[in-house]
């Protein structure tokens, strides 16, 4: 009895000087809530200008915290999701393309996850990866500890499943390693489950890291919210693209897929509202640092300010994004700051934040950018941000490459073509080129990038080098490969296509028996095909019949090593890859999926 009005008696304190036991438990640490959308553009919001698009509740969470109104991302979403989840540069880490094996991050690199677990955090994942969909680069293998995402690049792409279809509602999902039928919008199931995650967590009173990304508003879009659809195609979208369309071009295509896009948006918008409602349901409304930002530019035509570019492009439209800061018990609402910062600064910011130590081996190259949220760096010192991406197998020198300082940019387009200066405070739109009239900046600014891309080349051996799936691995019995990690090869050569060939790269862990099942998309009428399969040294051969798009190779000998998987299939005579294989260890009894 004594003890029960003991507690009784410690209860009552508690609330009569820090409210409900909820309000206490977030007292006690911070969460932190990073959430990141695909292909939004960096101006696809109405506290920046957007006369279209309705995004209330970003707004309000800008007007009600603070920003940074020079912020920079990648031209496309791997590399700025390495550079997010690293504090590194991506060229570091191996993560350089979208797809062909080189959306892979070398499992060596340490995430913010990673960091946050051992000291308390609860670490979940909602929505897009896109850095390796097997061991051991998955994100339960980096760090996150609930984990619901889609595979590869997007929902849709060659690496859904079969019965995914594509499917923005009721999706196919990955929850913990285990596929999953969901029900409802693809958006609201990530938001949902992380209100559901943080709730758990702060009823256990234990602090939160949630990376909430979503896929949309990337493609396809042929899946959106319908009411908010139909609410933007009865609107006159001339407005939505910052330039004066040509009135003797048929744009209905156009703006069919910019009142798709913007309805994702405005659901995500939705979603953002929900989200605080429920934080300050549970009592973690203030003691809970949420980051908000996009990855690259729009995905097509849009408005982007006073300047230029869309996703892909180094100009300004194509890499920058608000950073929206929102945390009460912190941040000053309406702060906003003009100082540079970029994708890899949030690592670090995330660390002081919350009060983890960096591990001492551990080399960043973000700042933390804490003291411009809360406007207390008055000697911020100057810097240079670097961005690059192209196709290809490795980066090239000064290709698709810009040097960002707070007065200039230097960008680069091909390595024989020399680089342009721009001054962005007096020329946004970046059309007026000063190298000639500049040369001593220009030649600075090209010493710099050519040191830094140096730097980054030489992050460790064989610095480009693909990551490698591993085999054989009991944390991933089954083992999937796609069209989204393969590598080049066969006569056809690139990409996705029905018709192309790749091959993957593999680690073996151990000797071991396994079935390899192989689905492939029949010809038109369907014929008999000739399988072939190679990994490494040994040749599986089989004939499929016409009316069959999988074959299954029981109870095979894969040895240890590092292996290369080669899929080949010919009807008639057409030659193409399969859609995907399945390495399936005997040992663990587990069946083909």
């Amino acid at each position: 009895m004594r003890t029960f009005y003991a507690r009784c008696l410690a209860g009552l304190l508690l609330v009569l000087c820090f409210g409900s036991p909820a309000a206490l438990s977030a007292a006690q640490h911070t969460n932190v809530i990073l959430i990141m959308t695909d292909d939004q553009g960096g101006w696809d919001y109405g506290f920046l200008g957007n006369k279209i698009l309705n995004t209330p509740n970003l707004d309000k969470m800008a007007a009600g915290g603070a920003r940074m109104s020079r912020f920079y991302v990648s031209p496309v979403c791997t590399p700025t999701r390495a550079n997010l989840m690293t504090g590194r540069y991506n060229y570091r880490t191996r993560a350089i393309d979208t797809y062909i094996g080189r959306a892979m991050m070398e499992p060596e690199e340490v995430t913010i996850a990673e960091v946050l677990k051992p000291a308390g955090y609860r670490t979940g994942i909602f929505g897009k990866w896109h850095l390796g969909d097997s061991y051991p680069m998955r994100p339960q293998d980096q760090g996150f500890q609930e984990v619901l995402v889609h595979r590869g690049g997007g929902i849709g792409q060659p690496s859904d499943p079969p019965e995914g279809a594509g499917k923005y509602t009721d999706p196919v999902l990955f929850h913990n390693g285990e596929k999953k039928q969901m029900k409802g919008y693809c958006t609201d199931i990530y938001f949902d489950h992380a209100m559901k995650f943080i709730e758990q967590n702060e009823a256990d009173n234990r602090p939160t890291f949630i990376y909430l990304a979503t896929n949309a508003p990337h493609g396809p879009f042929d899946d959106v919210p319908e009411e908010l659809r139909e609410k933007y195609k009865a609107m006159d979208l001339k407005d939505a693209y910052g330039y004066t369309l040509n009135p003797k071009r048929k744009n209905e295509k156009l703006f069919d897929k910019t009142s798709r896009v913007f309805s994702m948006i405005e659901n995500i918008d939705q979603n953002i509202g929900r989200l605080f409602a429920r934080l300050k349901e549970i009592g973690a409304y203030d003691n809970t640092l949420v980051l908000f930002l996009n990855d690259n530019g729009p995905n097509g035509p849009r408005y982007v300010g006073p300047h230029q570019g869309a996703k892909g492009s180094v100009n300004e439209g194509g890499i920058r994004s608000p950073l929206l800061a929102h945390w009460p018990a912190q941040l000053t609402p309406g702060t906003v700051n003009g100082r540079i910062a970029a994708h890899y600064d949030i690592f670090p910011t995330i660390l002081a934040a919350t009060g983890v130590s960096k591990p001492e081996a551990l080399k960043l190259d973000g700042k933390n950018i804490l003291p411009l949220l809360k406007n207390e760096a008055e000697n911020w010192p100057e810097r240079a941000l670097f961005l690059q991406w192209h196709r290809g197998d490795e980066p090239t020198p000064r290709t698709n490459a810009a040097v960002v300082t707070q007065n200039y940019k230097m960008t680069f387009s091909k390595p024989d073509v020399p680089g342009k200066l721009f001054q962005l405070s007096d020329d946004p739109g970046e059309r007026q080129d000063l190298a000639q009239t500049k040369p001593a900046v220009a030649k600075r600014l090209t010493k710099q990038y050519d040191q830094w891309f140096a730097d980054v080349s030489h992050t460790r051996p064989d610095n480009y080098a693909p990551p490698r799936i591993h085999v054989g691995n009991p944390k991933e019995t089954t083992t999937v490969l796609t069209r989204q990690d393969w590598r080049y090869n066969g006569p056809k050569g690139k990409g996705w296509t029905r018709d192309a060939r790749g091959v993957w790269l593999i680690t073996v862990e151990e000797d071991g028996t396994y079935d390899l099942k192989v689905q492939f998309s029949k010809s038109q009428p369907p014929m008999q095909a000739e399988l072939t399969m190679k990994v490494g040294n040994d040749l599986f051969h089989s004939v499929v019949p016409a009316d069959q798009s999988e074959h299954v190779f029981k109870n095979v000998t894969l040895h240890k090593g590092d292996q290369t998987v080669d899929v080949k299939i010919v009807e008639g005579d057409v030659e193409r890859g399969p859609m995907m294989v399945y390495l399936i260890q005997k040992s663990t009894g587990n069946a083909a999926q």
